[in-house]
């Protein structure tokens, strides 16, 4: 295969996520427990990494307008290549919550800004090329608690040869994100003299000011928020009504598949028909599958919900994260990645945490209302905004 800068990216932005899933699925909670974390604790560790990426998306794609894709992206890679090796050296509760922070800074710089490069190469294709970028990460998810659960299992004797082990294959595989990540073409001459000074505040203002960007993110929000609760209650949900654990797995894996199989297919149909209209549809679709859930109880329907809800993530994001870069200009496509990126965590963080007091209040089936009237609410505001006349006024 010739390694083309597309190919580069999608091959480091599968190790690098692949390396830093398996620095926390399923080793993290077991290494804060090994260091005498109780429940608060481990769930303190695992928090810290998605806060990063709430804090920092943002301003690394900022950053990547004014000073240039490769670096930061070679910063990221950085840091994918070293904080393996900390865990390594943790010997408290708190140097393991600063690990988690440093290194919650790969894919919070990583993510966005190696989209809005995909962005930047492909303007035809960005659909199809995102949605083949974004399989290369789910692979990497999805194949990292497999490795990491088996490398745990090979030292059961001996727990903390067993972190050892997981945390080398973490960095091995950090390492060679840097690698990939190196050869990526340096910016030309021309594009170094008309890139903008760094005013992070009027970024931001120009941001914050459109209106279709705004809702646009709003909308894969919305859908992230109702994955964080599918993600979380789906496995109570199904463990109460007699599922077996295995099945309960085989439910969350299948939306993992699903995305990442139809992702390049949808996004290359949203680059030749047009992006509002699937993320409106996607959403609706997402919002009725994902209230379904609590009239179900046997495995197979809520295994085949599950397919439905993966396939409209798929539908909503193959769509949402180009229809981002089409509305923002080449000089501030890594700021509107960095935003989408942002506005994606707290979708997926407030997701659990909503939900479960609206479970504690009203039972175990609303937060899978609450996350269904989310997402339809989503895609109404975002219908309004992205087909509002342009005379309109604002």
């Amino acid at each position: 295969m010739r390694l083309t800068p597309f190919n580069l990216l999608c091959g480091a932005g599968l190790l690098g996520i692949f390396s830093s899933t398996i620095s926390k699925s399923p080793v993290l909670p077991l290494l804060a427990t090994n260091l005498g974390a109780d429940a608060a604790g481990v769930g303190l560790v695992a928090s810290v990494s998605a806060f990063t990426g709430v804090l920092m998306s943002l301003p690394a794609g900022i950053l990547s307008d004014r000073l240039g894709r490769r670096r930061l992206l070679l910063l990221a890679s950085l840091v994918f290549a070293s904080a393996p090796f900390l865990y390594l050296q943790v010997d408290s509760l708190a140097g393991l919550v600063l690990v988690r922070l440093y290194h919650g800074l790969a894919t919070a710089v990583f993510v966005p800004v190696a989209m809005a490069l995909v962005a930047d190469l492909y303007p035809a294709q960005r659909g199809e090329k995102l949605g083949w970028f974004s399989t290369a990460t789910l692979l990497g998810r999805f194949l990292a608690p497999l490795a990491g659960g088996t490398l745990l299992s090979l030292w059961a004797a001996s727990p903390e040869a067993g972190f050892r082990a997981v945390y080398l294959v973490c960095g091995l595989a950090g390492v060679t994100v840097l690698l990939l990540a190196s050869p990526l073409p340096r910016p030309t001459p021309a594009d170094a003299l008309t890139r903008q000074p760094l005013r992070l505040r009027a970024a931001l203002g120009e941001l914050l000011a459109d209106r279709r960007l705004l809702a646009t993110c709003l909308a894969e929000a919305g859908v992230l928020f109702a994955y964080g609760v599918f993600e979380v209650f789906l496995p109570l949900h199904g463990i109460g009504h007699g599922l077996a654990a295995w099945q309960v797995g085989a439910c969350l894996s299948s939306q993992i598949i699903t995305l990442a199989l139809t992702k390049p297919v949808l996004g290359r149909f949203s680059d030749r028909h047009g992006r509002p209209p699937q993320i409106v549809a996607g959403c609706l679709l997402g919002a009725a599958g994902i209230a379904a859930f609590p009239w179900l109880n046997a495995f197979w329907p809520l295994f085949l919900l599950s397919v439905v809800f993966g396939l409209s993530l798929s539908v909503v994001t193959s769509a949402s994260s180009a229809y981002v870069a089409d509305l923002s200009r080449q000089d501030g496509r890594g700021s509107a990645m960095g935003l989408l990126g942002a506005i994606m965590d707290l979708g997926h963080t407030s997701g659990p945490l909503l939900g479960g007091l609206a479970g504690a209040g009203l039972g175990l089936g609303a937060p899978f209302w609450l996350a269904g009237l989310v997402i339809a609410s989503a895609a109404l505001i975002f219908g309004a905004v992205a087909w509002r006349r342009p005379d309109a006024t604002p």
